[in-house]
């Protein structure tokens, strides 16, 4: 590790784990240099979205209903819908997204309903790579409203069968890796370079060495080691504490500081969705103790209301908190 090269680093680690009898849980940090609060959101089917970027905005039905994590409450970041298909979006400081002209003739759609537009629509990773790889819209990005970071992330899926995908936008094109072993994913470098260097970390002993720094790449081959490393079991209680222990161990510190670099990303929050049980469990930094929704008790029919769990405020749940979600008018998209 050279500290010169940390600066350049985003955090956000991502993994999948699979064990016995269809046991898939997908575990995620979310880390950034700036507080970035989360609300969770409960979607039913049935809603009408818009791609927020004008007159040539997409618009959809929402196909499932889903649990979705917020970011400011302008994007949604991370989630799993009724199908117990999952969306992580992670930093990915090479994105370049296609141009696209507000009054020009191809559709667009806002990147703060990228992961959402996933959740509403697909039930599998087969289905979402089929219809995204078509390119029939565009992904538009802007600057996180209030700053001067311009928002650069890729987007990992996967699904209850275990299938995977990472979709990637590299000097304007679509590049999407379509795996069932894609199971572990950083931030940086693109997704072609991440493979390369677990290819590289294969003939490395990793209960003799592993690399320790915070930097994407030391994440990437800790995670790989340790999620094939845990028990591999249909013990949910043992999965999903197993899966925990590995994004914890990836997590950078909170507060984590190095003089002369004040924008070094720290872990915020984790998830750790399971996604044969349909049920997301989530903590935060700030807060003492990790809770969980089951969303096989969520009534997600299309007359069914949206509703908001309130994080903000290090606001504190225990257990299944599915019963604490409040009826509310749901958050605006941010879009051009």
């Amino acid at each position: 590790m050279t500290i010169g090269y940390i600066p350049e680093s985003r955090a956000c680690t991502r993994v999948v784990y699979k064990g016995p009898n269809n046991t898939v849980l997908t575990g995620r940090t979310m880390d950034f240099s700036l507080e970035i609060p989360a609300n969770q959101w409960i979607f039913p089917r049935g809603i009408k979205r818009n791609g927020e970027v004008g007159k040539n905005s997409i618009e959809w039905i929402s196909k499932y209903g889903s649990l979705a994590v917020s970011s400011w409450d302008i994007s949604t970041t991370d989630g799993m819908n009724e199908k117990g298909l999952v969306a992580n979006m992670l930093w990915l400081v090479e994105s370049e997204y296609p141009t696209f002209e507000k009054e020009g003739s191809k559709k667009g759609m806002a990147i703060s309903l990228w992961a959402q537009y996933v959740l509403d629509n697909f039930a599998t990773v087969a289905e979402a790579v089929s219809a995204l790889e078509k390119e029939t819209f565009a992904v538009v990005s802007d600057f996180i409203p209030g700053t001067n970071k311009f928002t650069t992330v890729h987007l990992s899926i996967s699904d209850a069968k275990g299938d995977n995908a990472i979709l990637e936008y590299i000097k304007g094109k679509l590049v999407i890796h379509h795996d069932s072993s894609y199971t572990v994913m950083t931030n940086d470098p693109p997704y072609e370079q991440q493979l390369a260097i677990a290819k590289y970390w294969e003939n490395i002993p990793g209960k003799t060495f592993l690399p320790g720094s915070v930097t994407a790449s030391d994440r990437f081959v800790r995670a790989n080691f340790f999620i094939n490393a845990i028990p591999q079991t249909d013990n949910t209680r043992v999965a999903v504490a197993s899966v925990f222990s590995v994004i914890r161990n990836v997590s950078v510190p909170y507060g984590f500081e190095i003089e002369g670099y004040p924008n070094l990303s720290t872990t915020r929050w984790r998830a750790v969705a399971d996604q044969k049980n349909l049920v997301y469990y989530f903590e935060t930094a700030l807060t003492p103790n990790a809770f969980w929704v089951d969303l096989k008790k969520i009534d997600f029919n299309k007359e069914a209301s949206v509703r908001k769990l309130e994080l903000s405020n290090n606001k504190t749940y225990c257990g299944e908190t599915s019963g604490d979600f409040v009826n509310t008018k749901p958050f605006k998209f941010i879009g051009l």
